[in-house]
């Protein structure tokens, strides 16, 4: 059993934790950009906790569409959006499986939903295409040199996703 909750700036250490866990060295954010980025969204910053502590968590804002946030960069949320970013998200190695990943996006999407926003993206990374796949996502076209800069940015095969909510 599990709860979710807005993040707060005490779950960071447990947060970076788990990122260490979930992705390669080379793809690991820094403290201080998360940090930031919590301050910059911090209703949009979600964790899940058990027994044990946060077993998931995912951070998310809102730019336009067709924004590519780049790896270890901060948010850049205009005045007005048409779109939620899901960025930085993972789960603990023992969590999987039990649909604590599935819960924190589709708590996402619906607030996504409730503030009448149109579409999602994201960056899928370490193969992790299919998962987005079974939830609605789609591979997108890149359609301008900074989205293929930010992608770059990732050092690994990355692919920008969308879908419409």
């Amino acid at each position: 059993m599990y709860t979710l909750s807005t993040m707060q700036p005490c779950d960071l250490p447990e947060e970076l934790d788990i990122q260490r866990k979930a992705y390669d060295d080379n793809l690991q954010e820094s403290l201080t950009v998360i940090a930031q980025r919590l301050k910059q969204a911090s209703n949009l910053a979600i964790v899940a906790k058990d027994q044990y502590g946060i077993c998931g968590y995912l951070f998310s804002y809102r730019p336009q569409i067709g924004a590519i946030t780049a790896l270890d960069d901060t948010f850049n949320s205009p005045d007005h959006s048409d779109c939620l970013y899901l960025h930085n998200f993972a789960v603990a190695p023992y969590t999987r499986k039990r649909g604590v990943g599935p819960d924190l996006v589709k708590h996402k999407l619906s607030m996504a939903r409730q503030a009448s926003l149109q579409q999602c993206s994201l960056v899928s990374m370490q193969n992790s295409a299919s998962f987005w796949q079974r939830i609605g996502f789609k591979p997108q076209l890149l359609t301008n040199q900074q989205q293929k800069r930010a992608l770059k940015s990732y050092g690994v095969p990355a692919v920008y996703m969308q879908r419409s909510l």
